[in-house]
């Protein structure tokens, strides 16, 4: 049994985080802080979570004697708390800012537009590729939503050197945006319509690159879209292969969807949250919501020599909690399903 405390707890991010270790069979969570709800008990903020005897507090980085903490704050908040942490305690750390996902810190700079003032030795935490890392390391940097349904429907190819480009078109539910409104996620604004945003500056393009681009030269695309959805980020990977598949013949080019079916069933086969769909299953939103699965499939190559991916998450599950947790599972040694063995809420 270890105790937990998350830093940040009041936001969308931070009730996943309670709903999700609250059943956890290996978890005490001691403390939830925020700031501007000290003293409220949580269920004022999170109100399908009752009964917890839970209430938010304030404190300081030295006051706290947790196993393990989950940072849930904003972008280049998180670098102010965590250096505290990690010299004034022996806990470990999952960070759910953008802070500590990258290997180079000017990259961080350059689309975060902030300066780092704190680096600290971390490890990304995107388990189907760092796994080995991830038990090794203090300090996790929790990808990014967007990156994790682009990098993990691109990296077998990368992997394998199989694609020249990927095309990522990710279409996001308003959940994303987090739980402050704004004129960006106000309802007549949101309903009936679809939003690209950001479109080729997106800050989680350069998540995508590091990752990917670890394997081969792969070019890498990235366009963000808000849908009318509460939850849930539908990516469209368009991949330019490489030139010397055969995709001229019908013939060939299923010989071709039936081969990279198969390397992305062999590279994911003992992945216990990815599901490669077959038959040319298209993934739902809906299969994937409150669960820390992604669903990958389509796998349909065009005359032009084009594979189109797709892959669907819950945003705020494998995208941030849940895939937090399971974070957490593989530094503690748990079982890596423990407290996220959740199907999909369908319909």
């Amino acid at each position: 049994m270890v105790n937990v405390a998350i830093i940040g707890a009041s936001g969308y991010t931070g009730g996943e985080l309670l709903r999700l270790l609250l059943n956890h069979p290996e978890v005490e969570v001691s403390t939830v802080t925020s700031r501007s709800n000290e003293s409220k008990p949580i269920e004022t903020i999170h109100h399908h979570l009752q009964d917890t005897g839970l209430v938010f507090e304030n404190k300081e980085p030295g006051e706290f004697d947790e196993d393990i903490i989950f940072t849930a704050t904003p972008h280049g908040a998180s670098m102010k708390i965590i250096p505290d942490l990690y010299e004034k305690t022996d806990a470990k750390i999952i960070d759910l800012s953008g802070d500590y996902r990258f290997d180079d810190y000017s990259v961080y700079e350059k689309w975060y537009h902030l300066k780092h003032t704190e680096p600290i030795p971390s490890v990304y935490g995107l388990p189907e590729i760092h796994r080995e890392e991830i038990k090794k390391s203090r300090l996790i940097g929790n990808p990014g939503c967007f990156t994790t349904g682009a990098i993990l429907s691109g990296y077998p190819l990368s992997k394998h050197q199989l694609a020249d480009r990927m095309i990522f078109d990710s279409k996001t539910g308003v959940s994303g945006a987090g739980i402050s409104p704004s004129e960006t996620t106000h309802y007549p604004n949101i309903a009936d319509n679809v939003n690209p945003y950001k479109v080729t500056t997106h800050r989680h393009t350069p998540e995508i690159q590091q990752e990917l681009q670890r394997f081969s030269d792969v070019k890498i695309s990235f366009t963000p879209i808000l849908v009318p959805v509460e939850r849930g980020i539908l990516t469209t990977n368009h991949v330019l292969l490489s030139n010397d598949m055969g995709y001229e013949t019908k013939e060939e080019r299923e010989n071709l969807q039936e081969k990279i079916t198969e390397i992305y069933k062999k590279e994911y086969e003992d992945e216990p949250f990815v599901k490669i769909l077959e038959n040319g299953e298209i993934p739902r939103l809906s299969s994937v919501r409150g669960s820390n699965y992604i669903h990958i499939g389509c796998f349909e190559v065009d005359e032009t020599g084009q594979l189109v991916v797709i892959s669907a998450i819950d945003n705020l599950v494998k995208g941030a909690a849940g895939q937090a947790i399971q974070n957490m599972n593989i530094m503690c040694g748990f079982d890596e399903k423990a407290g996220l063995n959740l199907y999909g809420l369908h319909p």
